[in-house]
């Protein structure tokens, strides 16, 4: 059992929670709890070793055997030292450091999510698990964007990270990869009050949706390779619409066109 914080198991999960540098420099990011570490086991994006501690539920304990009978390292950590650990104000009873993998694109790609300098992990989050709900193909985050494996957009996905391909892009690759000669998607910018209303917008064409950040929009770079603005109609005359909420009103509008 570990018991020392000084521990290096426990060094690295600290480090790979707080900062997104270590992450990207190990290549690794931790899953807190049962809940999101299942969803990593079903999807077959297994740890390089996990962490358990008091409270642990019987279905936690279940998923640590199953890690124990791939050969995965499980090992066990006092109850206050667990208590510290994780993003949470309660103990996640689970810690998984998983390795960071990209999931295969597409062959031929008809319906893209761009997060364009989104700043929020909440929206993020909610962003990525809407997308997978609509079954969008990939998300690529432009320069700017949160990290899609920090703790808060993790939690927020629920899963989504696990089942959807998501990419750290340019603007020069996302330009790249979605005006592909043979299959073109056609880049539509959400933004409030400006381009034709969503409901007179024929989104059964192959498309990227470019989503911009909470406080100050689109990105120079985004309004610039934009080829169509796209607004959600808002009788109430609200100023504008959560980011996470716009996109995802825009993406089953997408949906229903196409059913």
């Amino acid at each position: 059992m570990i018991t020392s914080s000084h521990n290096p198991k426990i060094q690295s999960v600290r480090d790979l929670l707080a900062r997104r540098k270590e992450r990207d420099e190990r290549a690794q990011f931790v899953v807190e709890g049962v809940r999101l570490a299942e969803e990593a086991y079903q999807a077959g994006w297994l740890p390089a070793w996990v962490l358990t501690g008091e409270p642990l539920s019987e279905r936690g304990r279940s998923l640590a055997a199953s890690f124990a009978r791939l050969g995965i390292e499980v090992e066990e950590v006092s109850t206050s030292l667990m208590e510290t650990l994780g993003d949470t104000q309660t103990s996640p009873g689970l810690l998984a450091v998983l390795p960071a993998r990209e999931l295969p694109l597409p062959e031929k790609l008809d319906f893209v999510l761009v997060a364009d300098a989104l700043r929020d992990p909440g929206n993020l989050g909610a962003l990525l698990r809407t997308a997978a709900a609509a079954a969008v193909q990939a998300v690529f985050l432009a320069p700017g964007t949160v990290d899609a494996f920090s703790p808060k957009v993790l939690r927020g996905g629920m899963g989504a990270q696990f089942r959807l391909p998501v990419r750290n892009y340019t603007w020069e690759q996302i330009q790249s990869t979605c005006r592909q000669p043979s299959a073109p998607l056609t880049l539509f910018l959400a933004e409030a009050g400006q381009g034709q209303p969503l409901w007179q917008t024929d989104l059964r064409s192959p498309l990227a949706l470019v989503v911009g950040g909470e406080a100050e929009g689109a990105s120079p770079a985004g309004l610039a390779a934009a080829e169509a603005f796209i607004s959600v109609p808002m009788p109430g005359k609200s100023e504008s619409l959560n980011a996470a909420i716009a996109a995802s009103i825009i993406l089953f509008e997408v949906v229903r066109q196409r059913s």
